[in-house]
Parts: structure tokens; C-alpha cells; sequence
């Protein structure tokens, strides 16, 4: 008797993302899966309205689950365009771009070989998604000075130096620290704040630092918000060190809070991120949305499921 299992998988791809070399190996891929009797449907994720077109249309019975190939803006882009069109179907992750913060948190492999392996298992882990405005966000948001360090970092240094790219522009924009006037309002946590920057994180590294958010889980139903105040030029180096060490919420000059659910206002013209990408305008209404993906995972981890 045949089988009436979904088999189709929907492979969603951005050519450009980290060194462009995963479309080497997209047969790879295809072959792989049509061993397991799975049928490969590759989507370029260059183009997001035409990626939620995709979703508005597919028919969910028909497939067994997406996989996003890129970075953390492409699995924005794609993590997006479900919620946005109740597409509930299990995502992989394939990380092939700079930073890829979202699939280090799930210590998804790099190596093409055992991505795949992981993919072609059953095994999965609910996750949180984060919300801005009308947006949602699968790692970080973020504002203030800095937060658009990615948006102004060539492409091409990128792709060659990988996240040490993000390090050197951020020293360049040093000279140009100024601080932002914001008022945050949230159950834990409610003043008027002159701060650098601030991080609201779901997973718990950005930008390639491993340790912005050392006591994040990404099914808690929290986020993890870190105020960066203004501060003397000379408690930088060692707000620097906190960082990397991943001791910065003990510093003086940055205030730590979890929340479910925060309201920024600011009447300065801040830039604000999002994965990476850039973000909405202030006023930022920001909440978590608890466990509503399922993320292929090396083990399972199905405890506290709302799906």
C-alpha cells in the first residue's frame, strides 16, 4: 500500500549568504533527501514578498517540513513569512551566514553532511519567537548605537572575514557614540534611561558574541533585555571584557531584566535591528511568543510543548 505521508520538503536558500558556496551543494541535498524518498522544492530566499506568496499558497498537507539555508536574516525572512500565514510545519536550519547566532544556540553542525542528517531526522525543540511591532524576530532586537553595525558592514568583508567583520566596524563607529534618551516600560522594569544601545535577546549570542546572554533559554517564554547606560569612554574596555566573558549584567553601566513583554519609546531617531536587518520606527512594542516553532534539533526536546 503507498504511503500517504507528506514527502515534499520546501528548501528555502539565499545564494548570497556567508561565502555563497552552500548552492554547490544543493544536489547534494536533493539527492540525500530523495534517498529517503523526500522531494526537495528550492525556493531563492531573495525576494521576501515572493517567498510569503509561497507560504500564502502551499499546501501544508503536502509537505513534511521547511529548511531555511542562511543566515539569521534569512531564517527572519522565513520564520516571518510562516507565523504570518499559520504555516505550523517543522523548520531545519541549515546555517550558512556570518554570525548564524540562532542555530549556535541549537548546536546545529556547519558541515554540509551532518546539517543534512540532522534535517532528515524526526527530532525536534520548541522554541520562543520574539515580536516587535508587527514583526517578528527568531534571535534579537536591538537599538541605539551599534545596532546597525550589520546593515553597514560591506557584504563582500562579510563573506571574507565573517563575524570579525562586525568587530571592526563597530570600533570605527566608536568616534560617533552618542547617547539616546528612551523611556521602558514593563513589569520589572520601568525608567527613563540615557543608554548606547539595548538588546532584547531570545537566543543568547549576537553578532558572533557568544555570551550577550548567558542564562537565555529560548522556550522560557521570557526575553533577556540589557540596557547599555551612558558611560565614561574609559569604562568601555572594560565593559568590553565583561562581554566577552559573558559577565556584563554584573557591570555597573548595564541593567538586566526578563521580561514577556516590554514598550520602548525614544523621540530621537534611533535605528533599530532585528536579526540583523533593520527594524521598525519607535514607538517598539515588544513581546514573546512562547514555544511557537518547532526547530529540528540534534536531540529532542519536546518538554512544556504548547503546539
Amino acid at each position: 500500500m503507498k504511503s500517504t505521508k507528506a514527502n515534499k520538503v520546501l528548501l528555502i536558500y539565499n545564494p548570497k549568504a556567508g561565502s555563497g558556496l552552500f548552492k554547490n551543494s544543493l544536489d547534494l541535498i536533493i539527492e540525500q533527501f530523495q534517498k529517503k524518498h523526500m522531494q526537495i522544492i528550492p525556493i531563492r530566499a531573495d525576494k521576501p514578498a515572493f517567498l510569503n506568496e509561497v507560504f500564502r499558497d502551499l499546501d501544508k498537507k503536502k509537505y513534511r517540513k521547511v529548511i531555511a539555508a542562511g543566515g539569521d536574516g534569512t531564517i527572519n525572512v522565513v520564520v516571518n513569512a510562516m507565523l504570518n500565514n499559520k504555516v505550523d510545519l517543522p523548520l531545519a536550519i541549515f546555517p550558512a551566514g556570518t554570525a548564524n547566532d540562532f542555530a549556535y544556540y541549537f548546536d546545529i553542525p556547519h558541515e554540509i553532511e551532518q546539517m543534512i542528517n540532522v534535517a532528515l531526522e524526526e527530532r525536534y525543540t520548541f522554541t520562543d519567537v520574539g515580536r516587535v511591532n508587527d514583526k517578528y524576530f527568531i534571535n534579537v532586537a536591538a537599538m541605539g548605537f551599534l545596532v546597525d553595525v550589520s546593515q553597514k558592514t560591506d557584504p563582500n568583508i562579510k563573506n571574507t572575514l565573517g563575524v570579525i567583520s562586525y568587530y571592526l566596524k563597530g570600533v570605527s563607529e566608536i568616534p560617533n557614540l552618542r547617547p539616546i534618551q528612551v523611556k521602558i516600560s514593563s513589569e520589572e522594569y520601568t525608567a527613563q534611561e540615557k543608554i548606547y544601545f539595548m538588546l532584547v535577546m531570545n537566543g543568547r549570542s549576537a553578532g558572533g558574541f557568544k555570551r550577550i546572554a548567558p542564562t537565555a533559554e529560548i522556550n522560557d517564554g521570557l526575553l533577556d533585555v540589557m540596557l547599555f547606560r551612558e558611560m565614561p569612554i574609559i569604562d568601555l574596555p572594560p565593559l568590553l571584557i565583561n562581554v566577552l566573558t559573558g559577565q556584563h549584567t554584573e557591570n555597573k553601566n548595564v541593567v538586566a531584566f526578563k521580561t514577556k513583554k516590554l514598550y520602548v519609546e525614544s523621540e530621537q531617531q534611533v535605528g533599530t535591528d532585528v536579526d540583523g536587518e533593520k527594524g521598525a520606527e519607535f514607538p517598539l512594542d515588544i513581546e514573546v511568543i512562547p514555544q511557537c516553532l518547532r526547530i529540528n534539533t540534534i536531540h529532542d526536546n519536546m518538554e512544556g510543548a504548547k503546539w
